[in-house]
């Protein structure tokens, strides 16, 4: 029906008769705009075909496909395509002969063809970006404690931990069956070790204040993180026969259970927290309120856990189809694993090796510790398990029974008082090294406006630089004494001067002594020293 249209078309072009308001009358017919018929008869006088087929697609083996050298430079200028065409029109007028560059309109077709959305995601953001695009599978519920997930997040929050704003990190895990918290650990710095077995305890222990969630899990999922995969938290896994799975790099779809709660706990609770530093703030430059009153770390560590047992007992999660985790818990008849609490605590703890207890107690880490249980055990092999960080505090075993003999405290503790004084000082002696850093680091530039080498300002003269070495070696004059340049003077011939003093000195005239003075060997010189002989008017010595 086409081809017919726009040959009439064409005839009436020829004799000169064809006027707009055909050319309207046969888009209507056709279902076409207006523009895309007078695109077909420009096409059509040009080439048959076009008449015969106008708006067929043209051969596929002549259409401009994307190439890798595309791909190459859509990287390259992360995805702008008209960055991207200027770049092929350049490339094809240096060609001999000179070739045909695509239209802009035909390479964002050629994109939209050739490259999935997430191709050019990923092109233009890379690997993350792309994932946004890509499908995953949902793992199958399974059963509680069938799998836990961990993980570390620092809350977006400021928080007043001893007059200094910081925002604390959250460690926890959590049953992927049951979305259920299990165990929650919060720091006021960067996570440790300390931490994760802080939380683990915490998340197998089902007593009170923990429970009812909790047991040993049979699998726990982390991310490559250190502190998870240290020798005293993998050793801790191992004794409790919890295989740890150890998940690639950069695969936050992998553990969803725990990233979704890291999202949740931020939009649920944190963002209507006090200090929240992903507030829209006014103004052009972001910046807290002077008078913003933050919370103090006590206050928000309750808070969180507060929420955590709204989470648990009150939230409805989509997953779980309108129960809340605490009853998807109680629903589940597995059996759970307990460990008992003196065997968790041994578990979580870090090996340090055996030890002799004296009568100073145990020497641990250049300190002692000592408990009253040590009363008349003085001589036997005691071996030490210690909280990472934990520094005031030691558990003691029996060398060759394993028996837990009991705890032992720091000997010689530092009062409140003068550990604030030593963190004083420290403060004070690092903002001074970091002043004095900042001040030997800053080298000034020039500003250019032409491609040339970076010039350096603040240009010495000759005589400046002599001065200030003169003046940095200037500084010990220790090492510029030479005791040995001018040898002493001779003493005077009474003296008796030993003999290896005496052929050290110079010989000189005879200092004479004043009468009155307290015995010959005493020299004239308020200062100690001998007073020089004085000459006459006539140059007569006197």
């Amino acid at each position: 029906m086409r081809g017919p249209a726009v040959r009439r078309l064409l005839a009436l072009r020829s004799g000169g008769k064809l006027t707009a308001g055909h050319v309207r009358v046969a888009a209507d017919a056709l279902g076409a705009s207006e523009r895309t018929v007078w695109r077909w008869l420009a096409a059509a006088q040009s080439d048959e075909t076009a008449a015969v087929y106008p708006g067929a697609r043209s051969r596929a083996d002549a259409r401009f496909t994307i190439t890798s050298e595309v791909r190459g430079l859509l990287a390259l200028w992360k995805g702008n395509v008209r960055a991207v065409h200027r770049e092929l029109v350049v490339r094809a007028a240096r060609q001999s002969p000179a070739a045909d560059p695509p239209s802009l309109t035909t390479l964002h077709r050629a994109i939209r063809r050739d490259l999935t959305p997430g191709e050019r995601a990923g092109l233009a953001g890379g690997e993350r970006a792309a994932r946004k695009h890509d499908v995953f599978l949902a793992r199958p519920r399974g059963w509680r404690n069938q799998v836990w997930e961990t993980d570390h997040m620092q809350a977006p929050v400021l928080v007043d931990v001893e007059g200094t704003a910081r925002r604390p990190w959250i460690t926890w895990f959590t049953d992927c069956a049951t979305n259920a918290i299990t165990g929650v650990a919060v720091t006021p710095v960067h996570p440790s070790r300390e931490s994760v077995l802080a939380a683990l305890r915490s998340a197998v222990l089902r007593e009170d204040p923990y429970g009812p969630f909790g047991g040993l899990p049979e699998k726990v999922r982390v991310d490559r993180g250190k502190d998870f995969l240290s020798r005293t938290v993998t050793a801790a896994f191992d004794l409790l026969d919890v295989t740890l799975e150890d998940l690639p790099a950069y695969t936050p779809h992998l553990k969803g259970t725990v990233e979704g709660l890291n999202r949740s706990v931020e939009s649920m609770f944190l963002a209507a927290l006090p200090g929240y530093a992903r507030q829209p703030r006014p103004g052009k430059r972001a910046s807290r309120p002077k008078d913003e009153v933050l919370l103090g770390f006590e206050d928000f560590t309750a808070r969180l856990l507060v929420w955590t047992r709204w989470w648990n007992t009150e939230h409805q999660p989509a997953p779980l189809r309108g129960r809340t985790p605490l009853e998807a818990w109680r629903d589940d008849p597995t059996p759970l694993r307990d460990v008992p609490t003196t065997d968790l605590w041994t578990f979580t703890l870090e090996d340090a090796g055996t030890r002799t207890l004296t009568t100073r107690g145990i020497r641990f880490r250049k300190r002692d510790y000592v408990g009253p249980w040590m009363t008349g055990q003085s001589g036997i092999q005691v071996r030490i398990r210690f909280m990472p960080h934990h520094d005031h505090r030691i558990e003691v075993y029996h060398a060759a029974t394993g028996r837990y003999l009991g705890p032992a405290d720091l000997a010689d503790q530092a009062t409140e008082e003068q550990i604030s004084a030593v963190r004083r000082t420290r403060a004070a002696r690092s903002r001074r090294l970091k002043k004095d850093l900042e001040a030997s680091q800053r080298v000034r530039y020039a500003a250019v406006n032409q491609p040339e080498a970076p010039q350096r300002l603040g240009t010495l003269t000759t005589a400046q630089a002599e001065a200030e070495l003169a003046q940095t070696a200037g500084t010990d004059l220790s090492d510029l004494a030479m005791p040995d340049l001018i040898p002493p003077a001779a003493p005077p011939a009474d003296w008796r001067t030993p003999a290896s003093l005496a052929a050290l000195t110079t010989q000189g005239p005879r200092v004479p002594h004043p009468p009155g003075r307290a015995g010959p060997s005493a020299p004239d010189g308020r200062d100690g020293r001998a007073t020089p002989p004085t000459t006459d008017e006539d140059g007569d010595a006197s």
